[in-house]
């Protein structure tokens, strides 16, 4: 049977999605007289439809044998419009417990992410490599509960145990030595342009770490229901996200001297960020009801969601522009050539 006009697609927010995300389509002409035979497609997989209107539609983005860029049509009967690509990430493994930001090596572009377990748990592999290739390999046991991840300008990995409170260094030979202790809940871990660590204890304090290892008091802010995420932003302030009890949670701006305001307020559960080279500031989060990567402008008045996802919880970008999203059990990538920012070597 034919009815009427597929319509024309006019935009597609946002442009890129992981496989359960929700995508807005606006159209023109879009005949929804028979809502039973309207469907939206993502190359030849049909999508789940949440609302729909001769304007406008929700779907969510469907699992697919094609990532990258696919085309994505509306269909009314045996009517179809004219294709607009879209891009689905790739997913790289799957089964991991990642509880905030992945890293990549400085030296050699792997990521690096965690399964990190609930709290207590002894897992034989906690800390996972991917190498450029796509390669998946067992790196580490030693660490329980790990959490953070980051590399020092010397190229040294650090990840923060929320179990212990600690953080170790992992060496070249894949041991995770404790560097440094009595650091709370210690979630989120970030060096600031001279080399120093900080750590975000979730019950509301930020310490700063020596390089022997020695903790101060830096910063208290509101504490977290999961977790402290920090990133610096290239203003070397320290940028601070923590899911609260609230929907409309912040992100907090901690300068030099250790004085916090608010950089962006009306995050769902925001996670894991970080910043682009042009000063956007990428979150995991939901924004108005809608969920993924919320990019938020460097003067913190305007956000939006540019990757659509579900229980998001980290992203770090390559040297080569690919963004790596991590949401509660899995690893994706996406070719967005967005360059983050990294440490001066």
């Amino acid at each position: 049977m034919t009815i009427g006009r597929a319509g024309k697609i006019t935009r597609i927010d946002p442009l890129y999605g992981i496989p359960g995300g929700e995508v807005a389509i606006d159209c023109e002409g879009f005949d929804t007289r028979l809502p039973a035979e309207c469907a939206v497609i993502f190359d030849d997989n049909v999508a789940q439809i949440v609302a729909l209107g001769s304007r406008r539609v929700l779907a969510i983005v469907p699992e697919s044998t094609r990532t990258g860029q696919v085309s994505v049509r509306l269909r009314a009967g045996e009517i179809e419009s004219d294709p607009v690509q879209f891009t689905i990430a790739k997913k790289l493994v799957g089964d991991v417990h990642p509880v905030t930001n992945p890293a990549f090596d400085p030296d050699d572009g792997a990521l690096f992410v965690t399964r990190s377990g609930s709290r207590g748990e002894e897992l034989p592999v906690t800390l996972f490599r991917i190498d450029v290739a796509g390669e998946v390999s067992e790196y580490s046991g030693d660490i329980v509960n790990p959490t953070a991840i980051a590399f020092s300008d010397e190229g040294e990995m650090f990840v923060t145990s929320r179990l212990d409170g600690v953080v170790c260094k992992v060496n070249p030979f894949k041991e995770a030595v404790s560097f440094a202790r009595n650091l709370g809940v210690a979630t989120g871990l970030a060096f600031d342009r001279d080399g120093v660590m900080h750590v975000g204890d979730r019950t509301g304090t930020i310490y700063r770490v020596n390089g022997i290892g020695e903790e101060k008091n830096w910063a208290d802010i509101e504490p977290s229901v999961s977790a402290f995420h920090l990133a610096f932003g290239p203003d070397d302030s320290l940028y601070v996200t923590g899911p609260t009890v609230t929907s409309f949670d912040t992100v907090r701006r901690i300068n030099k001297d250790g004085e916090v305001d608010i950089f962006y307020k009306g995050l769902g559960r925001p996670q894991g960020l970080a910043f682009d080279t042009e000063g956007n500031l990428y979150v995991a989060a939901s924004l108005r009801g809608r969920r993924g990567i919320v990019r938020i402008s460097p003067d913190g008045t305007g956000a939006e969601v540019v990757v659509a996802g579900v229980n998001l919880v980290g992203l770090a970008f390559s040297a080569e522009g690919e963004m790596a999203v991590v949401s509660i059990d899995s690893v994706y990538s996406l070719p967005m050539q967005v360059h983050g920012t990294l440490l001066p070597r």
